[in-house]
């Protein structure tokens, strides 16, 4: 059982002159006065006032500082640690700075942004602790700010043990989500086991107590047991020429009935009730010391775990055994060096800098580094194979105004913010609120920021925010929800431009009421809207509008095989009728191919200009001079004829050149191509050759599959 010492009682807290000698123990001399001008700083700025939980600031600050000391963290973070209030209270860091330097003031600031994480309700508990535990790591830029978040949320609990309050069960599975993965990870077990034996003594008060009573029971004999196990060990390792000490294993009560309830055991198959330690010099020594141990005792089965050879994620390094010791009781073992000893007591604190000798050790950077991708939370994350790619400096953790954590890429800015809420949300987003303060949307978001979304009632993205250079989108989430709304518009404004078109044609043809549903269907299309966009796009004519319209189904002309009396073939097989050996030539304003309709206008010197019947051009020659129109009809004839098709689409890197390909392999030849970017859309001319309608309509369907590709029509 957990035997809480508190160092400075909640009434009577010791003075700052007296409070030095425990909380700079084992610090240098000159060091030490670092630890007493944070304290002789701290004491007047602390008197009277109290955190959120009720309890007295100082006597928090002295309790946190004491747990530092305990697993041996620098005098920097000791210091930052007395002063984890001050930022506060002081409004800014600026005085903290002056008087202990930017370290002190950096470490002191990173440790009140972790004390503005409060977790709201979650509806995905797993997947949102997962993610808090990244954030609280992606807040920080040293890893002691963590420590002392950890150090200071011991002392909170330690608090709670006498002061309950109905905050006290929220603290404390906050503690069992968050912070005691943390310390677990980080390697402080001094730490993780009094938060979780002090968080399921609040939590689960009756299956502490009992667990509790169960050691209680039978603790003479117990300790009469390991003392006489220890005297036998120590006997049979001086024999064998290995120096050690031997000691009783702490018994931790929430370890004991997660293993019961992990192992569906009861408390007398629980094998580390009676444990022993024993730390040696060196790692051949561990190795010979459990020879000794399996010697002398029957090991157990598949109670063996050799994580010397094989660290834990988190550095830890021991030998563990469960034997039949003596009196047939099950005894567990655990063998150690005292460097593994060290780190397995104090974690990230035993690497930290002033053991390094030097401020600016590069060895150390990189064990710090290393230390940081090991908290990657490989057997606490559902998914592995999916969060092994991310690392923390990839991301940043954000806070709805709920509470709710949302992790985005480094960079990310409010419009991210507003997609990865909701679509809809990120369509209508017009402003932001970071930590209550009006911002741009282009502002990068740091890790702890409180993030409120500023909407319009309706309306869509601006492009804008598709132009990188812009870096309103960092997300590609938020990236292709934009792309896809604004390929809906221009799809939902072909549809609008198609609908136009065709009620105009449906009054000229007296049918206003025409049944739109069976119209579509009679010209192939599954309904209105996709018949609406084929008009738009001039994939549907007046006759075969026509022809659905009254029931008639009119031939598409061939192309003539013999040569009238009285006609005239010109260029590419085109029939005048009624003319005689007459100069033609295709309309370079509409381009007509066959089988397109076509008539002839004769023109001044240059022959028969030949038309589709729909050219506008075509029409206003026609309202000025109808007499010069002739009837025409494509004949028998090869040849290539010139087209223009218009294309419109999202721009992007590559478009061109994928156009390209896919008339590549109609073997389209391309004469000419002229392309203009505006608001992130490519307007494109394409100028080719084909033999027919039917290769032309091919070359259309593959531009149409080409990515980003919003309309294509001939020009």
């Amino acid at each position: 059982m957990v035997t809480v010492v508190q160092l400075y009682p909640d009434k009577g807290a010791a003075r700052a002159a007296d409070a030095v000698e425990p909380l700079a123990g084992g610090l240098p001399a000159a060091e030490r006065e670092l630890v007493a001008r944070a304290l002789e700083f701290a004491e007047p700025l602390y008197a009277g006032e109290r955190l959120s939980t009720g309890e007295p600031v100082w006597p928090h600050a002295l309790g946190l500082a004491s747990s530092l000391a305990e697993i041996g963290l620098d005098a920097p973070g000791r210091a930052a640690g007395i002063l984890f209030a001050a930022p506060k209270r002081l409004g800014a860091s600026d005085r903290i700075k002056e008087t202990f330097g930017p370290e002190i003031a950096a470490l002191a600031e990173g440790v009140e942004r972790l004390y503005q994480l409060r977790v709201a309700t979650r509806t995905n508990p797993v997947e949102q602790n997962e993610v808090l535990r990244k954030m609280v790591l992606g807040m920080v830029e040293d890893v002691r700010v963590v420590l002392i978040r950890l150090a200071s949320r011991t002392q909170t609990l330690r608090w709670f043990a006498k002061n309950p309050s109905p905050a006290r069960n929220d603290y404390a599975k906050e503690t069992l989500d968050i912070y005691s993965p943390l310390a677990n990870r980080l390697g402080v077990f001094q730490l993780k086991w009094e938060l979780e034996d002090l968080s399921f003594r609040y939590l689960e008060p009756e299956l502490y107590k009992r667990i509790a009573q169960m050691l209680d029971e039978r603790r003479v004999e117990r300790q009469k047991y390991i003392a006489d196990a220890i005297a036998t060990l120590a006997r049979e390792l001086e024999a064998a020429g290995v120096k050690g000490e031997i000691n009783g294993r702490p018994k931790h009560i929430y370890s004991i009935w997660n293993k019961m309830r992990s192992k569906s055991l009861d408390f007398a198959q629980v094998y580390d009730v009676r444990a022993l330690r024993v730390i040696v010099p060196e790692i051949k020594d561990c190795y010979t010391a459990l020879g000794v141990v399996h010697n002398l005792w029957q090991p157990i089965p598949k109670e063996f775990d050799d994580y010397i050879s094989r660290p834990k994620g988190n550095l830890y390094q021991s030998l563990h055994t469960a034997v039949v010791g003596p009196a047939g009781k099950t005894l567990e073992v655990q063998i150690r060096t005292e460097e593994m000893h060290r780190h397995a007591e104090y974690g990230v604190a035993a690497h930290w800098q002033y053991k390094e000798k030097t401020k600016t050790s590069k060895q150390f950077e990189q064990k710090i580094a290393w230390l940081r991708e090991l908290l990657a939370w490989r057997d606490e994350v559902a998914d592995w194979s999916k969060a092994r790619g991310t690392r923390l400096d990839d991301a940043v953790y954000v806070l709805t105004p709920q509470g709710k954590v949302i992790d985005l890429p480094a960079g990310a800015t409010p419009v991210d913010f507003a997609y990865a809420l909701h679509t809809d949300l990120g369509h209508r987003c017009r402003g932001a609120k970071v930590d209550g303060h009006i911002v741009p949307l282009d502002t990068p978001l740091a890790s702890g920021q409180r993030v409120e979304i500023v909407a319009a009632k309706a309306g869509g993205p601006s492009r804008d925010w598709l132009n990188a250079e812009r870096g309103f989108v960092k997300s590609p989430r938020a990236r292709q929800k934009i792309r896809q709304w604004f390929n809906a518009k221009a799809h939902s404004d072909t549809v609008a431009a198609g609908r136009t078109q065709l009620e105009k044609a449906l009054r000229r043809e007296g049918a206003v009421n025409a049944n739109l549903d069976q119209l579509a269907g009679k010209l192939g299309f599954k309904a209105p809207d996709d018949l609406f966009a084929a008009v738009a796009r001039d994939e549907v004519n007046l006759r075969q509008l026509h022809s659905a319209l009254h029931g008639t189904e009119e031939p598409v002309k061939t192309v003539e095989r013999r040569r009238r009396p009285g006609s005239s073939a010109g260029k590419g097989g085109i029939l005048v009728v009624g003319m005689d050996s007459l100069l033609t030539q295709l309309a370079r304003c509409c381009k007509p191919v066959p089988p397109d309709p076509v008539r002839g206008f004769v023109t001044r010197g240059k022959g028969v200009s030949v038309h589709r019947e729909d050219c506008p051009s075509l029409k206003r020659l026609a309202e000025g001079q109808p007499e010069r129109l002739i009837d025409a009809e494509w004949g028998q004839g090869e040849g290539s004829y010139a087209v223009e098709i218009g294309v419109t689409a999202t721009d992007r890197r590559g478009l061109l050149r994928d156009i390209g390909d896919a008339l590549a392999r109609e073997k389209i030849n391309v004469t000419a191509v002229r392309t203009q970017s505006r608001d992130d859309l490519a307007f494109m001319r394409f100028s080719f050759d084909v033999a027919n309608m039917a290769q032309l309509k091919r070359a259309l369907a593959q531009m149409r599959q080409v990515k980003g590709v919003i309309r294509v029509a001939r020009a």
